[in-house]
């Protein structure tokens, strides 16, 4: 594998932020690139084609930005393009999936609730995800129908965000479940809406840590961190650059990583 030096990022938005935080926390040294695709958002009421060939379009963008490894920051393009990607490029790819897995092992009544967009539920590698491990589990699925794109218009803590998730979120609690699990990258920045709607009983999961520790674990194999004197010395003293692209609203995305506490500003990027 070659030396990774920089680490690509890219959604259809605002929503793959929550995996690009999680992975700075554990490689604030290294440098990434993060490309949203605010333009073509929301991904998940695209055809699989469409999906695909937009995933290509940004893969490009951060090959030539020079990334050795790329996240796709988004459970959609994940599902419909992530393996067309791996057979097309000779680079690492991460892929982010519902964290449906340890909701299944670990919930106490067996009733799991599934949040995320249309095209992450249809896809066959939910399906086959979900059917492997929730094997005498009720799973209630849901469409976040209407939730990326509020949180795409900086309507994130607006009244008519809580009504919505009140109306979403409903079914889940009539069902009893205890375990919720946000399948999109948009939706664990409503956590603190959603907390305040569903009773305590309810534990939610998403799949943000996982996707870091893999992502660390791909930087360490390609040689960009290491336990000798000199790589120590990089690690201790030298903070990666942070880029960000958007190719729609670089004002809306400046003010909603402000209001996550990501310190860096954006530039507006065709692409």
């Amino acid at each position: 594998m070659q030396i990774v030096n920089k680490i690509g990022f890219f959604d259809s938005g605002l929503g793959g932020l929550s995996i690009w935080m999680e992975c700075d926390k554990l490689l604030p040294e290294i440098s990434t690139v993060y490309l949203a695709d605010n333009n073509n958002a929301p991904y998940g009421i695209k055809s699989e084609k469409e999906i695909i060939d937009l995933s290509i379009k940004n893969t490009e963008v951060l090959l030539n930005e020079g990334c050795d490894i790329i996240v796709v920051a988004c459970n959609t393009a994940t599902t419909a393009a992530i393996s067309h990607l791996r057979k097309t490029y000779d680079i690492p790819f991460v892929g982010i999936e519902p964290a449906i897995k340890p909701a299944a092992l670990n919930s106490k009544n067996n009733r799991v609730g599934v949040l995320a967009t249309e095209g992450t539920l249809v896809s066959s590698l939910f399906k086959s995800t979900s059917q492997k491990f929730t094997k005498g589990v009720h799973v209630i699925n849901l469409h976040g129908t209407g939730l990326v794109e509020l949180i795409e218009d900086g309507k994130m803590n607006s009244l008519e965000m809580m009504t919505l998730l009140n109306e979403l979120l409903d079914p889940f609690i009539e069902e009893a479940i205890d375990y919720l699990v946000l399948g999109c990258t948009h939706y664990p920045f409503l956590r603190p809406q959603i907390q305040e709607i569903l009773p305590d009983s309810i534990t939610i999961i998403d799949s943000g840590e996982a996707v870091a520790r893999r992502v660390r674990s791909l930087a360490i194999a390609g040689g960009f961190l290491g336990s000798s004197p000199k790589m120590k010395e990089i690690e201790d003293h030298y903070k990666g650059e942070k880029i960000f692209y958007t190719n729609k609203s670089k004002e809306i995305m400046d003010e909603f990583m402000k209001e996550i506490d990501i310190r860096h500003t954006c530039e507006f990027k065709e692409f």
